[in-house]
């Protein structure tokens, strides 16, 4: 097992060793370089995702080759295109490291096992779950009614240890705006 992800149950979760060490025995563990895939486009996504340690980007690309970023996943966080997980359909979305990257993948036989089996792990997946749905609502009106000024602010403040691990060009992406307005912004908050 994966000392980061026992860490990580430890601190959210009051199981016992062995329990932990049982869910994380069910896990497959992946290393992947910067820019690998984890799950590509057209595929269908088989495997709840824990990001040990590095940083996942989930993103689409356009018919003219933009890339849209909708989601980063640091480190002890957990990914998945949840919609082709629960419908076994081909995803529409790329889930991909942007830096080295250590997961630990649980398939869906696996993974509703535990549930069923550990109580407090169900618990612990239905808070993430209510988090993530709160987060993207939250994400959406900032989107849809927000300044790209306070975007930008909305970001430094949810992900501040990230500015420095991703490049520009991710962050305007994630952000829906141009790296000159990105820079432009930057450039005003450095200079108040």
């Amino acid at each position: 097992m994966h000392p980061e992800f026992e860490k990580y149950l430890v601190a959210n979760t009051s199981l016992m060793e062995d329990t932990i060490q049982d869910i994380g025995n069910n896990a497959i563990n992946k290393t992947l370089r910067r820019n690998e895939l984890l799950l590509q486009a057209g595929d269908v996504c088989r495997h709840k995702v824990f990001i040990a340690k590095g940083l996942l980007r989930t993103y689409s690309i356009d018919a003219n080759g933009n890339e849209h970023i909708v989601q980063f996943s640091p480190e002890h966080t957990w990914t998945l295109d949840i919609e082709s997980y629960d419908k076994e359909t081909p995803s529409l979305i790329n889930i991909g490291a942007t830096e080295p990257t250590e997961v630990l993948l649980w398939t869906k036989d696996d993974f509703n096992r535990l549930l069923n089996e550990v109580p407090e792990l169900r618990k612990l997946s239905q808070q993430i779950i209510s988090r993530n749905i709160y987060y993207s609502r939250q994400r959406i009106l900032t989107t849809l009614s927000g300044t790209p000024e306070e975007k930008y602010d909305d970001f430094i403040q949810r992900f501040p240890n990230l500015l420095s691990r991703l490049p520009l060009r991710m962050i305007a992406s994630y952000l829906g705006m141009s790296i000159k307005t990105l820079t432009r912004i930057r450039h005003t908050q450095l200079h108040r």
